[in-house]
């Protein structure tokens, strides 16, 4: 896929992350999943990402159990690609970078999107919380910890594929 970053021998999860969803256009699909695109030729046509490169993506996001093939035609094959609630959970994920991007790179400029909060009606600024004691997380309330011999990301996804 023409990928240069190999994370097998790493023990990160956010290695592990970015070996299912690092890919250039994979989030793009992703995002485009979550407005309602299921289609092959939705995707090419949004996107104008090269049909190899997307029939590559897609394949990978299945095999990892993110999207999930359903098959709405038979006479010629066709399936469309829904997301599973393994691909759901990066929701989060993507209103956050969303968050990034309008703040840091489009700035007082609009960046052709906004999220709103529905209970009260206002746009959406995501924060992190604690699930335990639903507090406002800072980032110098965090503390890092390093487990030891934990399994490198190689041998994660390794798991995953036999299952």
């Amino acid at each position: 896929m023409g990928r240069t970053a190999d994370y097998s021998d790493q023990s990160c999860s956010i290695a592990a992350t970015l070996e299912v969803i690092g890919d250039p256009w994979t989030l793009l699909v992703i995002r485009d999943a979550f407005k309602g695109i299921s289609r092959f030729e939705q995707w090419q046509e949004r996107l104008g990402v090269a049909r190899n490169v997307l029939a590559s993506r897609l394949k990978t996001l299945v095999a990892h159990g993110v999207l999930e093939p359903r098959q709405y035609s038979e006479r010629p094959p066709r399936n469309e690609y829904v997301l599973t609630q393994k691909g759901k959970d990066l929701a989060d994920v993507l209103v956050t970078m969303h968050a990034w991007g309008a703040k840091h790179l489009y700035g007082e400029m609009e960046a052709g999107v906004v999220f709103k909060h529905i209970p009260c009606g206002q746009q959406l600024q995501p924060r992190v919380a604690c699930d335990c004691c639903g507090e406002i997380v800072k980032r110098s309330d965090i503390e890092m910890i390093v487990l030891q011999d934990r399994p490198t990301v190689g041998e994660i996804l390794a798991k995953e594929e036999a299952a």
